[in-house]
């Protein structure tokens, strides 16, 4: 059984594909099911027979973004547990397949475990995705590529546009995901060439805000190239909060996930009021993790790639496992596959190293430019202007 959890990617469904092909490429796998909605279609008994789907029907599949089987951010209590692992061995399933995030790593370990509490023989192996890159014990994220290369290509537009209408509404401010972790939020950096070119500054969530300061670094960048665009993760912080959300947040997820007030909407009212100019805050909301131009076909291939190689882990006899990259070292780029105890990925963030963050300037290192740039297939163009 394979099923989707959390928040989509655009190539969640290339991971899916993925699982399906392998297994059922080997008559050890048997019958393919799909749990509606995550680990919800097994506890309401919703599942679709994945094998002999028709296979233009699967291509058609593996290149659309979102999630085919459908997603669920739902946290197992603890009277679903016993439900969970009744309903898997009452279908004979020996092999559990969660495509997910940390969330869906630990939903992954807590079956793993009452599994082999009760004596039932079943394999958890778990594939990764993200668009925030933030799973531990993996090189990166299936999702991740394609999302900051959608990033990198709104900043390097909305740095265009704040610069061609500099005296009517020369600052924007983006705000993109990234509850826990900068990743996404630093891939804008991507687009950034010269010191005139967006973005010019980030704030990221691994970095404590002085929110004075911040300010100051964007009504410096517009005074100096009279424009200025800053991209911002969802949950900066100030040694007091969310910046602009308060100390309370506005909602709070199954999973103890907390929702704060939009900083890019009270950073730009605070510039206007500082300023005296217009000031755009941008969000762009569930289409950075849907926009099929923006794919990056070294995310998609990879994708693919970690729910083939979950299959063939769960087949060997690994369990409670997440099916990893690693990059291989040296200047070109490749990857392998490895394992990961789910122990180790459930719950947790990875933040960004500090050897990838500029904290004086509010910008990324080139060692971070260097770990990102494989992951988004083709450069992002630099831009042009007439001279």
């Amino acid at each position: 059984m394979v099923f989707q959890s959390g928040g989509p990617t655009p190539v969640i469904n290339r991971s899916l594909y993925g699982v399906i092909a392998e297994a059922s490429a080997d008559p050890r796998a048997g019958r393919i099911l799909g749990s509606r909605h995550g680990i919800e279609g097994v506890l309401r008994g919703e599942t679709i027979d994945l094998s002999g789907q028709p296979s233009d029907l699967l291509d058609r599949v593996a290149q659309m973004p979102a999630a085919a089987l459908g997603s669920s951010r739902h946290s197992l209590a603890s009277d679903d547990i016993g439900i969970v692992i009744e309903r898997l061995d009452a279908l004979e399933i020996g092999y559990l397949l969660p495509i997910g995030g940390n969330d869906s790593a630990e939903t992954g370990h807590r079956i793993a475990e009452a599994a082999s509490a009760a004596g039932m023989k079943l394999n958890v192996v778990h594939v990764p995705k993200t668009i925030d890159n933030d799973l531990v014990g993996t090189d990166h994220t299936p999702g991740y590529g394609s999302a900051a290369r959608f990033v990198a290509l709104a900043t390097l537009g909305a740095g265009l546009e704040a610069e061609a209408m500099a005296r009517a509404a020369p600052i924007a401010i983006i705000e993109v995901m990234g509850r826990d972790a900068g990743w996404l939020a630093a891939s804008a950096g991507l687009a950034k060439y010269t010191d005139r070119d967006a973005p010019h500054v980030l704030g990221l969530p691994e970095v404590e805000v002085d929110e004075e300061r911040l300010l100051v670094a964007i009504e410096e960048a517009y005074r100096r190239h009279g424009f200025a665009v800053a991209v911002v993760a969802e949950n900066i912080r100030t040694a007091d909060g969310v910046v602009g959300g308060g100390a309370e947040p506005y909602h709070v997820d199954s999973f103890g996930h907390e929702y704060f007030q939009s900083p890019a909407s009270y950073l730009a009212r605070r510039l206007m009021e500082r300023l005296g100019v217009r000031v755009r805050d941008e969000k762009p909301g569930t289409i950075q993790r849907s926009f099929i131009p923006a794919v990056s076909p070294v995310d998609a291939r990879e994708a693919e790639d970690v729910g083939r190689a979950a299959v063939r882990y769960a087949l060997e006899g690994q369990s409670d496992v997440m099916a990893a990259i690693e990059r291989s070292p040296g200047r070109a780029y490749s990857c392998t596959s490895i394992t990961v105890p789910l122990v180790d990925v459930a719950g947790a963030v990875k933040a960004m190293p500090t050897e990838f963050l500029d904290r004086e300037r509010y910008r990324v290192t080139d060692d971070f430019l260097d770990y990102a740039r494989p992951l988004i297939g083709d450069p992002i163009p630099a831009p042009a202007r007439l001279t």
